[in-house]
């Protein structure tokens, strides 16, 4: 894939485009997301949790959802302000102490210590291709199960909607359907 496919496929506007393009195909080799099927499950999925290559931080309200990050301790969040501190960041929304210890460690970075640096472009890139890598969402996607993808990304098949129109998207720009 090359920079002018990866914005038809994202549907992402020039600017955007330039901006993300240097990042993601650099991590995308470093996590061995290669094929055209991957690439295009994961700007789906990434553009979705990210809404649409915007956001490299959850947008804190902080809802109900939000308020219940702080004390989980299936996220790691154990010391007072934890919830708040260790948000959704990155392109696909790493969220939680354990998460941003494990992610900066797979990456050469203290998160812990810094986690705003998971907003920069170089570590929400690679951040969200380690989950990936992590998760191991390229076997869900070779096996072309997106529903089941998308429930191990967030949880639920929230978005799906959007997630689908994405993929089809990425799919078409990719001549796999």
């Amino acid at each position: 894939m090359d920079k002018q496919l990866f914005k038809a496929a994202a549907g992402l506007p020039q600017p955007m485009a330039d901006r993300w393009w240097p990042h993601v195909s650099a991590a995308w080799q470093e996590f061995d997301i290669l094929t055209a099927a991957r690439q295009a499950a994961w700007i789906a999925q990434v553009g979705h949790e990210s809404g649409g290559f915007v956001f490299t931080r959850e947008l804190w309200g902080p809802t109900p959802a939000q308020l219940r990050y702080e004390g989980r301790a299936d996220l790691g969040n154990t010391q007072p302000g934890d919830g708040k501190r260790f948000m959704g960041r990155g392109l696909i929304q790493i969220t939680g102490r354990a998460n941003y210890r494990a992610c900066g460690e797979a990456l050469g970075y203290d998160l812990v210590s810094a986690p705003v640096a998971l907003e920069s472009d170089d570590l929400a890139a690679r951040s969200a291709c380690w989950f990936w890598h992590l998760k191991d969402l390229s076997a869900l996607t070779d096996a072309g199960e997106f529903v089941r993808l998308t429930r191990r990304i967030n949880g639920g098949t929230n978005g799906l909607a959007d997630r689908q129109e994405r993929w089809g998207r990425a799919r078409r720009a990719l001549s796999l359907q």
